[in-house]
């Protein structure tokens, strides 16, 4: 007697598991040797002990010794160790950061590295599989999987400002995983694992690799990411229902100014606490994220219009932008 029709195209348990275990299997062994342990001295402290080490993961680009990781993990050292795979230490520089999406690089002198390869972010999927490998807790090494669970999420950066784009995974990452590669089952980066949610069960974040790939060139050239700056302070208000009307406002918040520096731009332009900014070149202003995206490197230099509430007037303002240092 023979099986049901059914039973024919069925794949048995076996080989669907040897199949997963062999994709995973894959990727580890194309990353994991470019996967290091970075241990952050600080100024004023003494050299960790083993039992310590790992305070942060990180990834071998290139083979002239270029590691990417997170600002998060290097900001502030005094000094950086790194160990790699095959047990060799070796100490680092830093040649840039970037706060606001959490990236640094950092420089390596040792000879035979295995680097790893790119991959792209954008054509990730909900519910792909990734592979996360980092060493946290200071267990080298450590390798979890997992799924992209969403795409688009927003996470905000220690710096204040939001890194766009963000890919969530239900991959189990701890302390210590920060700054190591998300990896797709073929063994390319599409990733830099960056955050955990404390309290949270399956929900990890990464910083995509085409983020990180549009801000290489500036922090290898110039060790930082150039943006446009104000100088102001200031909170999402929402705004009068009667002004909106008066002034034929299609938006119903703004940013109010709460503190001016000195000597930045918008103070020599006559900005004010209190002033309400509604618009910067045409373009509306409902949030401070809203002001962020709009303060690109490309308006460095150049005199932009910000639209103000100051009252129940509306003014024009001319502001120079300055380089935010």
């Amino acid at each position: 007697m023979g099986l049901p029709a059914s039973a024919k195209y069925q794949t048995p348990d076996h080989e669907l598991l040897d199949a997963y275990s062999r994709a995973v299997i894959h990727a580890v062994d194309r990353v994991a040797p470019a996967v290091v342990s970075i241990d952050v001295r600080k100024t004023g402290s003494e050299r960790r002990s083993p039992a310590q080490a790992g305070t942060g993961s990180g990834f071998v680009f290139a083979t002239d010794g270029l590691v990417l990781t997170n600002s998060h993990v290097v900001d502030g050292a005094s000094g950086i160790d790194v160990v790699l795979p095959d047990g060799r230490e070796c100490q680092a520089d830093l040649i840039g950061q970037d706060r606001d999406t959490d990236v640094a690089v950092i420089k390596i002198s040792a000879s035979d590295l295995s680097a790893v390869e790119f991959g792209d972010s954008q054509t990730l999927r909900p519910g792909q599989l990734v592979i996360a490998i980092g060493n946290p807790y200071g267990f080298q090494a450590t390798v979890t999987t997992g799924v992209v669970s969403a795409l688009g999420r927003s996470l905000r950066a220690r710096s204040g400002r939001l890194i766009e784009h963000v890919i969530q995974t239900d991959a189990a990452l701890n302390p210590g995983n920060s700054g190591g590669p998300l990896v797709t089952s073929t063994g390319a980066i599409v990733g830099v694992n960056t955050a955990i949610i404390a309290g949270g069960q399956g929900l990890s974040f990464s910083v995509p690799i085409n983020t990180v790939h549009a801000i290489l060139p500036a922090l290898l050239r110039d060790g930082r990411v150039r943006r446009g700056y104000l100088g102001v302070a200031g909170q999402d208000v929402p705004l009068l229902r009667r002004l909106t009307r008066f002034h034929h406002l299609a938006q119903t918040a703004g940013v109010l100014v709460i503190s001016l520096e000195n000597d930045g731009p918008a103070r020599q332009a006559g900005v004010r606490d209190g002033d309400i900014i509604v618009s910067l070149d045409q373009h509306a202003v409902t949030s401070l994220d809203d002001l962020h995206r709009l303060l690109t490197v490309e308006r460095i230099g150049a005199t932009v219009t910000l639209g103000i509430l100051r009252g129940v007037e509306r003014l024009d303002v001319q502001i120079k932008i300055a380089d935010r240092k």
